[in-house]
């Protein structure tokens, strides 16, 4: 087996151990969070119905956001208050943090901690 295949398989093991952990409601989304090089993408599901309630990512036209002017951490912090508003106007604030195959760190964990500051419980 290629060492690339096995980085993969090691990868969707990953995901997969923490979504048995972690399941959305109503009343309790998941918040999944996907970064790549050049975006991140935020999710909120209901894994009972199986819909996305709200979502948001840099590759949107009216949040403006220019990556070469700003850094993925600012750019996290921008994103993690407007999700906040749509959130809000879904009337949720409580939800379960799906981080995906990544570490708490960095994009992930200002994200985190910016939704925390706003008023969502996490």
């Amino acid at each position: 087996m290629s060492f690339l295949k096995t980085k993969l398989i090691r990868k969707r093991r990953r995901i997969l151990r923490l979504k048995q952990k972690i399941s959305g409601t109503a009343e309790r989304p998941r918040i999944c969070i996907t970064r790549t090089n050049k975006n991140i993408y935020v999710q909120a599901i209901n894994d009972v119905e199986g819909k996305t309630l709200s979502h948001i990512s840099t590759i949107e036209k009216s949040l403006n956001l220019t990556k070469p002017n700003k850094s993925n951490k600012q750019v996290s912090t921008i994103l993690a208050e407007k999700f906040y508003e749509r959130l809000k106007n879904k009337n949720i604030d409580k939800v379960v943090l799906d981080r995906r195959d990544k570490k708490y760190h960095g994009v992930v964990k200002i994200f985190a901690d910016k939704l925390r500051e706003k008023g969502i419980k996490l």
